[in-house]
């Protein structure tokens, strides 16, 4: 710091050389014609996606290399991102599935004591486009009125009409079964616990919560890290297998549970995962989250429904019917079990406070659970990390 300079002057002075380094342009082009003008900071090119908003004021990391954002370009509605930089230690899935990525304002100062490197090199590295400088307060108001929708983000070609052209004859997410995009190609075991200080990422030892550790098969439909971290925390064997894996090979491994887990896209286009869960339902206690739960309402006779622009954040508060407590959750769905069409084969659990949408489920007689919000969190609040030892002790019983 230069001699006589305050911090507080050190930060304008940095802001304002940021500012004279922005020298590329980029553009956002929604489908219904809006247009906004902006700043790159991550690989040059161009990403279309579904445009979603995430409320989150951190964990920005987790967001991008979640795969359930496979297909959508993610607006964080928090003003500043960047900050901390990024992690190793923190990603949910080895690189970002994120199309493309909506900031207000980018700050390249990164300051954490694990940071490996800042955000904009990351998204430049795994060739992420990403754009700053745009009133994302005004994005987020027109996605809330007027629903999620097909944009593009461009540093390369600058002509909104030829933009507008490409989003509006790009097909809808309905249209993609992403689910076989992001799947573990094999199967494998998982080991590693939840992050804690001061040992960081640890493995598990033979003994899990409770004594005798449970088996439990995860179909990975886009599985989160920290998904299988808590399983792992929870007291389970843990054993991953692909999205296509028939329902026939993971009985015949005969675990005690089965997890359907979150991932991208609308169950609807999963009818393979929609078959196998039929056929483990009443002979396997399953639980599903997520996408996992939407497969699962699916399977058992239900209908789902897109919302109009979706939950995506980690401040929304879930009521447990069972326990009339309020957590509040991670979330990051476009659809929703509607529970009145199982007839009765489902009761509901879990209700959303900010819509009244349903967040979770049980069978009346089965041992299958599920919950439509992110017990995991990664990022956010910890609130329903209970699930999972939930689940073991449904198990035990």
């Amino acid at each position: 710091m230069a001699a006589g300079m305050t911090q507080k002057d050190k930060q304008d002075k940095d802001r304002k050389d940021k500012k004279n380094k922005r020298s590329e342009k980029a553009l956002l082009v929604l489908r219904d014609g809006l247009v906004f003008e902006g700043f790159s900071f991550g690989a040059p090119g161009q990403a279309i996606g579904e445009v979603v908003f995430n409320t989150s004021m951190t964990g920005y990391q987790e967001i991008l290399t979640d795969p359930s954002y496979k297909g959508q370009i993610v607006t964080m509605t928090y003003t500043q991102i960047g900050n901390y930089g990024v992690n190793m230690e923190d990603m949910e899935s080895e690189k970002p599935y994120a199309n493309g990525f909506i900031v207000r304002e980018y700050m390249p100062m990164r300051s954490n004591w694990r940071s490996h490197a800042s955000l904009g090199e990351y998204l430049k590295e795994k060739g992420i486009t990403a754009i700053e400088g745009i009133d994302t307060r005004a994005l987020t108001r027109h996605l809330r009125e007027k629903g999620a929708q097909t944009g593009i983000i461009s540093t390369t070609e600058l002509d909104p009409g030829k933009l507008l052209e490409k989003a509006r004859s790009y097909p809808s997410i309905d249209a993609f079964d992403f689910v076989k995009e992001v799947s573990t190609r094999e199967l494998y075991t998982w080991r590693q616990d939840l992050w804690r200080w001061p040992e960081g990422l640890v493995h598990a030892g033979e003994e899990g919560a409770g004594g005798k550790k449970k088996k439990i098969i995860a179909y990975d439909f886009g599985i989160k890290f920290n998904i299988l971290r808590s399983l792992i925390h929870a007291g389970f064997d843990v054993t991953v297998v692909p999205a296509l894996t028939p329902a026939e090979e993971v009985l015949e491994m005969d675990p005690d549970g089965v997890l359907l887990s979150n991932g991208p896209g609308d169950p609807r286009t999963t009818t393979y995962a929609v078959q196998n869960a039929k056929k483990i339902i009443g002979k396997k206690p399953v639980l599903g989250i997520c996408l996992g739960h939407q497969i699962l309402g699916i399977a058992m006779g239900g209908e789902v429904y897109k919302l109009k622009f979706g939950h995506h954040g980690g401040n929304h508060p879930v009521m447990d019917l069972t326990s009339g407590k309020v957590e509040i959750t991670s979330q990051n769905h476009n659809y929703c079990v509607d529970i009145k069409t199982m007839k009765g084969a489902m009761k509901l659990t879990h209700k959303n406070l900010y819509d009244g949408t349903e967040e979770g489920m049980e069978h009346t007689e089965l041992p299958v659970i599920s919950v439509q919000h992110h017990p995991e969190a990664g990022p956010g609040p910890n609130d329903a990390s209970h699930i999972f030892s939930r689940f073991r002790r449904l198990l035990g019983e």
